[in-house]
């Protein structure tokens, strides 16, 4: 650790001003006489004992550990100028015990209070940078997931039906003079892969924004979501008339993802979705009678899968919470509340 540089030379200007006065007892001439620069030193030693203590306390962790460090190194160096004081007026008897013991017993209570109280503004700070940096993290994960499934639904199917179309337009091409039955054949099939590419490319762009989304708000959309599930869905949504689109569109697949996993993993017969808007958060409650046993960072219970992390992720670049209940037996509700303006 870098020592500061005005600390340092604290440190020397007051051992230099120590030796002075006792230079100047020493040209006195009686070396027996009552050795006065004591007090000198004494009076200089205090506010660099300060420093230095506290200097080595602030090196500890943020927070408690700091604060705690900082009232140790306050209370031995209060501790040792009574000690230092009882030394100095001779001795007898050792009255320094009262106040080092009441600095122990302040620093005691110290210990027992500091972990009750609530968390200061440097501690809450502290989880605020932890809790961006994770949420970054996933969002980050996830982005880089979505362009991974773009490029996939892009290369295994609009992109080969494309190529298939070239490839049979140049054979039509070759064949119109020589058989033009077979090349209106060849265009034909063109025909047909060239509306079910442009499907697919629909598929994609429906992943990446629903056009449902932009047209009928977050509600609308999910009531179209709903009538896609095997499984009966009934959506109740009481919102302002549009929220943030990057929000919507987060909720929106995060909804939808928890409705796969009703699908797929929790046996249900029936499930529904509220979505409110209260206090400047949305709200969505996805539950279904299922058979329960779903937990946070994994499948349901004795499953496998990735569960809700995904549905956590996405949520969190909004300062979203996810909140699950799923006792074994159901029924399952998973709670998603992310802050954010209405229109």
């Amino acid at each position: 650790m870098t020592l500061p540089r005005q600390l340092v030379g604290a440190t020397a200007a007051a051992v230099a001003l120590g030796l002075v006065a006792t230079v100047i007892w020493a040209l006195g001439g009686d070396l027996d006489a009552y050795f006065w620069p004591r007090w000198v030193w004494f009076a200089l030693g205090i506010p660099v004992a300060l420093a230095w203590g506290v200097r080595w306390a602030w090196a500890k962790p943020p927070g408690r550990p700091r604060r705690l460090a900082v009232h140790a190194a306050i209370s031995v160096v209060l501790g040792l100028i009574e000690v230092f004081a009882w030394l100095f007026t001779g001795l007898g008897l050792f009255w320094p015990i009262f106040p080092i013991a009441v600095l122990g017993a302040l620093y005691a209570a110290h210990v027992w209070l500091l972990p009750r109280l609530a968390p200061d503004r440097e501690l809450a700070l502290m989880e605020r940078i932890s809790n961006l940096t994770r949420s970054r993290s996933g969002a980050l994960d996830i982005q880089a997931a979505e362009m991974r499934r773009i490029e996939r639904d892009l290369h295994d199917g609009a992109q080969a039906r494309i190529v298939s179309l070239g490839m049979s337009l140049g054979l039509a091409a070759r064949l119109v003079k020589t058989d033009p039955d077979a090349a209106a054949d060849l265009i034909n099939e063109a025909r047909a892969s060239t509306v079910a590419a442009l499907d697919e490319l629909r598929d994609v762009v429906h992943g990446i924004h629903p056009p449902v989304l932009a047209d009928r708000g977050l509600g609308g959309a999910v009531e179209a979501l709903a009538l896609d599930v095997s499984v009966p869905v009934t959506v109740t949504a009481a919102l302002p008339n549009r929220l943030p689109a990057p929000v919507e569109s987060a909720v929106y697949f995060a909804t939808a993802e928890c409705l796969a996993n009703v699908v797929k993993h929790s046996g249900a017969t029936r499930a529904w979705v509220d979505l409110t808007y209260r206090g400047g958060r949305l709200i969505v409650v996805v539950g279904d009678n299922g058979s329960g046993g779903a937990q946070l960072g994994s499948g349901p219970a004795g499953r496998g899968g990735t569960g809700l992390t995904g549905i956590v992720r996405r949520l969190e670049a909004f300062d979203g919470t996810v909140t699950l209940d799923s006792p074994a037996g159901g029924p399952t509700t998973v709670t998603m509340e992310v802050p954010c303006a209405s229109s």
